[in-house]
């Protein structure tokens, strides 16, 4: 025993001498993988001069002025089995050279189908008991098409989707932002953003989740970050910084158990305005409005001035660009059947807005303050670009295209404030 292993060392050494030997040996690694055993032919190419020669001295020809050779397995394993090497067989050289045991291709996949399964196996013992459990099957599904080679990682990622689902906020009826999750799962604060493996893995394991419970986010052209966003929420994960809020005045707010919600409440009787946040929105089913209608505006002060010229009404500020909490507030509106107006700057920007809350808003919507007669009384002498001009090509509501006829002539922006 200890002679065989003292000529496997001298053979190994030899052939890790010459780099020509990785070449051929290589090649050969390949066939095997191919067919199983040691057999096919190997195609050397460019060789230089030294190795040449060292192929000659190996198996006793002459290959002068040769600059590629085939060399076949069976010549081959008869040149080894002729050197001072004859004990070492071919696939066993294979092994002492490469560090591991020579498989085909088709045992690489039944041994890895094997460790796949085994992975799988304890994966269903993994979430046994627990609310992923449910969703086990989808998980595997999704994470299949993600395996990657190295199995080890895939289980990792198929694991940690488990404790993802099982951590969901929502299911223990509370909210939490992003980063606060993700540093509870992975102590890194930005492991779930956007963009990363992480962060693309959370977004379709949210998915799932809403699928399960047959809850189904709309994708809104005119709000492309809505579904994501809304998506997150749903599962009670908040994916903006807590300036994500709405301003309401004389609105009362019904939670989900059908109570009264006291804070919004409490604004609503003592006749305040109320600044409420993204968190507190989640809580409720409903926004109830004294006549059953809102009025909305793009801005703060003409939202002000609103408050005192409605205080039978609900009042709403839009505050520019809208927010999630304002997209979420008018569903919870429109949950109680509230007929919304709306009012809002005359510019390409102002009009896309009023246009995209039209779309997106179920009940009654109604424009208030947005025609020609008023674009004439609050015209300003502020210019509007030719590029900015351009945007008004997008707007196709029927009701605003008075005002935007006339835009394009005057090329001037018009403000709320000049209408109060």
């Amino acid at each position: 025993m200890q002679s065989l292993q003292k000529l496997e060392s001298e053979c190994l050494t030899y052939f890790k001498s010459e780099p020509v030997w990785r070449k051929v040996l290589a090649g050969f690694l390949e066939k095997y993988a191919s067919f199983g055993k040691f057999t096919g032919k190997v195609k050397l190419k460019n060789l230089s001069a030294d190795e040449i020669e060292v192929l000659e001295g190996f198996f006793g020809q002459n290959f002068h002025g040769q600059k590629s050779i085939t060399i076949s397995a069976e010549h081959f394993a008869k040149a080894l089995e002729n050197s001072r090497y004859k004990e070492v067989l071919p696939d066993q050289l294979l092994k002492l050279y490469f560090g591991k045991e020579p498989v085909s291709k088709k045992e690489q996949k039944e041994k890895r189908e094997q460790e796949k399964q085994a992975i799988e196996d304890k994966f269903f013992d993994y979430c046994q008991g627990t609310y992923a459990e449910k969703l086990v099957p989808e998980m595997l599904a999704l994470q299949r098409l993600h395996i990657k080679d190295n199995l080890s990682e895939w289980r990792q990622l198929l694991f940690f989707s488990a404790d993802i689902v099982n951590s969901l906020p929502y299911r223990s009826e509370r909210t939490e932002y992003l980063p606060v999750f993700a540093a509870g799962l992975t102590k890194n604060p930005h492991a779930f953003d956007k963009g990363t493996v992480f962060g693309d893995l959370l977004y379709e394991l949210v998915k799932l989740d809403l699928n399960h419970r047959k809850m189904k986010v709309e994708r809104l052209p005119y709000f492309p970050s809505y579904e994501r966003q809304k998506s997150f929420l749903s599962c009670g994960i908040l994916l903006d910084d807590v300036s994500n809020y709405v301003l309401l005045y004389n609105v009362a707010g019904v939670q989900k158990n059908g109570s009264y919600h006291k804070g919004v409440n409490g604004f609503f009787e003592e006749e305040d305005m109320l600044q409420v946040p993204l968190t507190v929105l989640t809580k409720l089913s409903r926004l109830e409005s004294p006549d059953q209608t809102l009025y909305i505006d793009e801005n703060p002060s003409v939202f002000a001035a609103r408050c005192m010229s409605y205080p039978e009404s609900a009042c709403m500020c839009m505050n520019g660009q809208p927010k999630l909490a304002a997209l979420v507030a008018l569903e919870l509106f429109a949950a109680s059947g509230t007929k919304v107006y709306y009012s809002g700057d005359f510019d390409p920007e102002g009009l896309w807005i009023a246009q995209r809350l039209a779309y997106f808003y179920p009940g009654n919507f109604e424009f208030l303050n947005m025609d020609t007669e008023c674009y004439e009384k609050c015209i300003s002498d502020e210019p509007i670009s030719d590029v900015r001009l351009k945007q008004l090509e997008r707007i196709t509501d029927e009701r605003l295209l008075g005002a935007v006829q006339m835009m394009r002539r005057e090329k001037k922006s018009g403000y709320q404030e000049g209408i109060l």
